[in-house]
């Protein structure tokens, strides 16, 4: 008599379960922890070197790293070829946003910094339909003034600016440092959607070695010059040295690889979500290290960002 099996019924611990199977998984969360720990470790290199001094020695180990690396894989011929398009990637994608980045955690917390940061798929998504012509449903369209709206309730409650008046609330007047910060990160989260489309569009088949190498390279070079002008007159302490030398090398270097190998394994879509994962360990740094507060409303708005921001990236999707 020939058998037949039962059908399997679906469990509500079946999607977790299929989750913690995943191969990638290991590089997901260490990922998220390298880039989480980024904001208190350029704080800490920030702190004795300039942001734009700091953004160039990050960019500089990471490409010492990465560069043998790299040839040691057997890419020099492929980086050869395409060494300037990889070195434009690098300005957009490195110099710009680590020296904005590195001047925002000086003067709001690392924990917001990174918030702000979870806001690059809105961008992502908003630069592909500009640029790529990416379809964007209404449901994606919605995300997108969620997550928007979120990063405006945030910055107002954050620095003082008020996005609607209260009639008969006192309050500090605004911290115009505060604001700067919260638009250097906005920037630089553009810049992160504007790399992205750009790679998409220009160096899809590059092996991603390569295009981690080039572009820290790039922001080398791009970093240079200015970078002369920002070093500090005095020796910094040995903390700040190896602050940015952890910096350059897990939290951008081995960053890299993972991020691009993460890519490959689970794919971009699924990739970008480690954003919503960065807020948590950076958070936690940040408490934990620098003594840095947490309010009821930050975490609010931090939850109506990651919520538009996984709508308009698809991550969540209608049934």
């Amino acid at each position: 008599m020939k058998h037949i099996d039962s059908p399997r019924l679906a469990s509500p611990l079946t999607p977790a379960l299929e989750f913690a199977s995943k191969p990638w998984l290991f590089d997901f969360f260490l990922l998220g922890a390298l880039w989480g720990s980024s904001f208190l470790f350029m704080r800490l290199g920030a702190s004795e070197f300039s942001p734009i001094a700091t953004a160039f020695v990050r960019v500089c180990v990471a490409a010492l790293f990465l560069l043998p690396l790299m040839l040691w894989q057997g890419h020099k011929a492929v980086f050869n070829e395409n060494w300037r398009l990889t070195f434009s990637v690098g300005v957009v994608n490195s110099a710009l946003p680590f020296s904005f980045f590195a001047y925002a955690v000086m003067h709001i917390s690392t924990g917001l910094s990174s918030i702000l940061n979870a806001a690059v798929p809105l961008f992502a998504a908003l630069v592909a339909w500009l640029w790529l012509g990416d379809r964007l449903t209404t449901w994606r369209v919605l995300g997108l003034c969620i997550g928007f709206l979120g990063v405006l309730l945030l910055a107002g409650d954050q620095t003082g600016f008020q996005i609607w008046g209260q009639a008969g609330t006192p309050h500090s007047p605004p911290d115009t440092h505060q604001f700067t910060a919260v638009v250097a990160c906005m920037a630089a989260t553009l810049c992160y959607a504007l790399s992205a489309s750009f790679t998409k569009r220009h160096l899809p088949s590059l092996p991603p070695l390569v295009i981690a190498t080039g572009s820290q390279c790039g922001g080398a070079l791009a970093l240079a010059l200015p970078a002369l002008w920002g070093m500090p007159n005095t020796m910094p302490s040995l903390q700040a040295i190896l602050a940015l030398s952890f910096l350059g090398v897990a939290c951008t270097g081995i960053a890299y690889v993972l991020y691009f190998r993460l890519i490959a394994r689970a794919g971009p879509a699924r990739a970008l979500t480690v954003t919503f994962l960065i807020p948590v360990f950076a958070i936690t740094y940040g408490v934990v290290f620098l003594g840095e507060k947490v309010t009821l409303n930050m975490l609010l708005f931090t939850g109506v960002i990651i919520f538009g921001t996984a709508l308009s990236s698809g991550s969540i999707k209608k049934k």
